[in-house]
C-alpha cells in the first residue's frame, strides 16, 4: 500500500513504517543517543509520541489527515538503543473523525498506549 500522507517525516526520528493497510499501520523505531533526556540514556517521552503520532496518521493514511488530540499513557521509560515498534488501528469512523487506537511495545511489553482523534479535512490544514 503507498504511504499518501505526512511523506517528508524524518523517519530517524520518528520511525520507519513496517506495515500498512486500510486501517492499520507498524511503524518501528531504533532509539539513538540524539533522543536522550539525560545521562542515563532515557529517551524523551515526546519521541515516543512522535512514533505513535507517524503510526496514527498512518493507520488513515489521507493526504489530508491532521490530530485533533491524543489521550496516551507512557507505561515504561524506553532506553537510549531500544527497538520499540507502534501499532495502529483504526476502531471507529464518524464522518470527517477517526479515532486510531496505538499501542508502543518493546518486544511484548506495552511501554505507551494511547486514542488518538483524527480528522480528515477536505483541503490541506495549512490551506485554509
Amino acid at each position: 500500500m503507498e504511504i499518501k500522507t505526512h511523506q517528508k517525516i524524518n523517519q530517524n526520528l520518528c520511525g520507519i513504517p513496517t506495515k500498512l493497510s486500510q486501517g492499520y499501520a507498524e511503524v518501528e523505531l531504533t532509539t539513538t543517543e540524539e533522543m536522550a533526556a539525560d545521562d542515563k540514556g532515557l529517551v524523551h517521552g515526546g519521541f515516543i509520541f512522535g512514533q505513535a503520532d507517524y503510526a496514527a496518521m498512518l493507520s488513515v493514511n489521507h493526504p489530508n489527515v491532521v490530530l485533533g488530540g491524543a489521550n496516551v499513557r507512557f507505561l515504561k521509560p524506553v532506553k537510549v538503543g531500544e527497538k520499540v515498534l507502534a501499532i495502529a488501528k483504526v476502531i471507529s469512523e464518524e464522518g470527517k473523525k477517526k479515532i486510531v487506537e496505538v499501542v508502543v511495545k518493546r518486544n511484548d511489553e506495552e511501554v505507551f498506549k494511547g486514542e488518538f482523534i483524527c480528522f480528515v479535512l477536505p483541503t490541506h490544514v495549512l490551506d485554509r
